[in-house]
């Protein structure tokens, strides 16, 4: 078996080719996905990455109770409302805030970044908008630890999972909450 640059790969999927050539640096902005309550460990992450190569950095705030409005194919919000009746109308105010949140930590930097808000499933909102602005990558947390993430998790799935499963970009998944030592290691 060879070294991971240049022998073969874990699994016999046979040899892993030589790196030929200058390696393209990154040129999209990073994509991170940010949620109400998350912690700053993921703007925190993705403003590191982005500062580091020169990107631009954007975060974006998926609105669960909307989906894209027809023609809408990136999944920026142009969006309509699950709930005709407006019993979704605090989402506005949320994203408000979490915007707000953003600006309070990337107050004293010099990186260039944006806000927006995409319409429904975040993994999949996320990829589509990660296309249309031809990010670099895309920056996601992980689940909370406890019961209700674990039961979230059953009936949505993870995000992050379903990302790296889809897309063509890097996927960075930062860790959130605390890790026990134990068993899975």
């Amino acid at each position: 078996m060879g070294n991971s640059l240049g022998g073969d790969t874990p699994g016999g999927h046979g040899p892993i080719p030589p790196l030929s050539g200058p390696i393209p640096p990154l040129s999209g902005p990073v994509l991170a996905g940010v949620l109400p309550n998350q912690g700053a460990a993921v703007v925190r992450k993705a403003a590191e990455v982005a500062l580091g190569a020169g990107l631009e950095l954007v975060l974006a705030f998926a609105d669960v109770t909307s989906f894209p409005a027809a023609g809408d194919r990136d999944g920026h919000v142009a969006a309509q409302s699950i709930d005709p009746d407006g019993i979704d109308d605090d989402a506005t105010a949320i994203a408000e805030s979490l915007k707000s949140e953003v600006e309070g930590l990337l107050r004293d930097t010099d990186l260039p970044w944006s806000f927006v808000v995409l319409a429904g499933e975040p993994a999949r909102s996320l990829g589509r908008y990660a296309a249309s602005i031809a990010a670099s990558m895309i920056v996601v947390g992980t689940k909370e630890h406890g019961l209700g993430s674990k039961f979230e998790g059953l009936v949505t799935g993870s995000v992050a999972l379903h990302l790296a499963h889809t897309q063509n970009r890097p996927v960075l998944v930062v860790p959130l909450g605390q890790h026990r030592s134990g068993r899975d290691e």
